[in-house]
């Protein structure tokens, strides 16, 4: 073998060598590497491992510890879901001591925020992630989804299309708020107004670290503060870190303004006016203007009685006006006579100014404003006559009732149910129309096809049977709907009670462009078909039951 030969063999065998000792180091690297990943991937199940058994410690108590208030003590400490649910369902509250049921009840709250969490995923899914753009100018945006909760949930459209914009604001934009949630460390009214009070300025394009740095400190207040005091600390927040867009939110709030009733216990109703600061000073400073002026008419009435009361011989008379008191003192014996006779036969010319110095601060502001109000109805009443009727306060009441022969409560349109003898007041100068009921089921009876304009003995039957909008859930008034066929005029609808119903303008736009539709029936009970099918019945309405 010459040299040469030599000489390549060894460099071939080199070659080769170098080769194997390559091929082993990188076997013996990839064994390292894989001796390291099963290292770590041990590692992590054994950290798994631990972190699981950390957070099932708590739920191992269920199956081992027979104290049941140790296990309430348990499930507020684990982690919302079935599990912890299933085991707070088969507990009764009432066999825990007091701290017991106080924990009982934290925990119900942390599984209640972690359904809510799941509603505002399945609210969005319904409704989709963004608002819908109106096909047609007169629908409204998110006019179908809307609806849809609406009906599905037993809600008004209104609070529907608040419970869409809230969880839309929390699932799109506050995912922090969103786990939070889920998690049972805030409640759902907690969450509630994070994403309402972030929502306009979401919308005015604030940036996602503000977003973040909100959430931050709002979740960091909630822990020990209510929903309202948290609500106070995103506006400061947002004040502070986004003051043009705080600026825009208060310019924006102007347009939602408003007047609202909220029905009460007792008779009683609760009147909530949304105003410019500036305006609501207006309505305040009217409220006191007309207290002050009832004050020196009550004032003026009672000087004037003093100074005509019969003064008999060595008689005097103490009016203390300061304390709301009526005293009245004589020296003379013989001016007992008639002294407090008198005075309650005293005849006050205006009603409302004889108790008037009896009334609280709080009860004169109430009544100047129902006064202040009934002077503005009063001026107006020939000329706004929604259904060609003017616009009144109705009353119903049956007839033995109004003759005072029994004491059954009458009903307030717009309210429900008011006792015998307030409805009898109502009355006593009241005009009266007649309608005849169904024995038995209170529903009211009949009053076709001769006009598509129902006539006004007709609009009167309908307003007083409906009394609101047909729509489940709708409250509108009667007085503010529309009159509708629910089997249209063109298609052979006729102009009778079973056929009509009144819809607020919002529904009765739904029921003839938005492929809802209506069959109604003649107790003036009526189903309602959505476009997916939905069916919803909403049931008669007796003339004698709060709707």
């Amino acid at each position: 073998m010459t040299s040469a030969a030599v000489q390549k063999a060894s460099y071939g065998s080199r070659t080769n060598d170098s080769v194997r000792n390559d091929s082993v180091r990188n076997d013996s690297v990839r064994n390292d590497s894989v001796r390291n990943d099963s290292v770590r991937n041990d590692s992590v199940r054994n950290d798994s491992v631990r972190n699981d058994s950390v957070r099932n410690d708590s739920l191992a108590v269920l199956d081992t510890d027979t104290d049941l208030n140790a296990r309430v003590v348990a499930l507020l400490a684990a982690y919302p879901g079935i599990q912890t649910l299933t085991g707070l369902v088969a507990i009764d509250p009432n066999e825990l001591n007091q701290s017991g049921r106080i924990d009982f009840l934290s925990a119900l709250e942390r599984q209640s925020a972690w359904l809510q969490a799941v509603m505002q995923r399945a609210i969005v899914a319904v409704a989709g992630n963004d608002p819908t753009t109106p096909e047609k100018t007169w629908d409204g945006i998110d006019e179908a989804e809307r609806e849809e909760v609406a009906a599905a949930l037993r809600l008004s459209g209104n609070t529907a299309q608040m419970r869409i914009d809230v969880a839309r604001t929390l699932i799109n934009h506050l995912p922090n708020t969103c786990s939070a949630l889920a998690m049972g460390e805030i409640s759902a009214s907690h969450a509630t107004v994070i994403a309402k009070e972030t929502a306009a300025a979401i919308r005015d394009g604030i940036s996602e670290f503000a977003i973040y740095q909100i959430e931050e400190k709002a979740l960091a207040h909630a822990e020990f503060h209510t929903p309202g005091q948290v609500a106070n600390k995103v506006r400061t927040t947002i004040a502070a870190l986004a003051p043009a867009e705080f600026e825009q939110v208060v310019d924006r709030a102007r347009e939602s303004r408003r007047v609202s009733c909220y029905n009460d216990a007792d008779g009683m109703a609760t009147v909530v006016a949304i105003l410019p600061a500036q305006d609501a000073q207006i309505v305040m400073k009217s409220i006191e203007s007309y207290i002050l002026k009832m004050n020196e008419i009550d004032e003026a009435k009672r000087r004037n009685f003093v100074a005509n009361f019969p003064n008999q011989s060595g008689s005097s008379i103490v009016f203390n006006t300061s304390n709301s008191s009526k005293t009245i003192n004589a020296s003379d014996s013989s001016a007992d006579f008639k002294a407090s006779d008198s005075l309650n036969s005293f005849d006050v010319s205006n009603e409302a100014t004889s108790t008037w110095s009896l009334l609280s601060a709080d009860n004169k502001r109430a009544d100047a404003l129902t006064a202040i109000l009934s002077q503005a109805l009063a001026r107006n009443v020939d000329e706004v006559r929604p259904h060609r009727r003017p616009v009144t306060v109705n009353v119903t009441i049956d007839l033995p009732t109004l003759l005072g022969l029994a004491e059954n409560p009458g009903q307030l349109s717009g309210y429900g149910a008011i006792p015998a003898s307030v409805a009898r007041e109502l009355a006593s100068d009241a005009t009266w129309k007649r309608f005849i009921t169904d024995p038995q089921t209170g529903n009211l009876l009949d009053y076709g096809r001769e006009k598509y304009e129902p006539p006004q003995a007709l609009v009167d039957f309908l307003l007083a049977r409906d009394r609101t909008c047909r729509f489940p859930g709708c409250r509108q008034p009667a007085s503010k709907s529309d009159i509708d066929h629910a089997q249209s005029w063109e298609t052979g609808g006729e102009t009778k009670p079973e056929n009509l119903g009144l819809l607020c303008r919002r529904h009765h736009r739904l029921k003839t462009h938005g492929r809802w539709a209506l069959v109604s029936n003649s107790d003036g009970s009526c189903e309602w078909t959505s476009p997916v099918g939905k069916k919803y019945f909403v049931p008669a309405r007796p003339i004698n039951e709060t709707i």
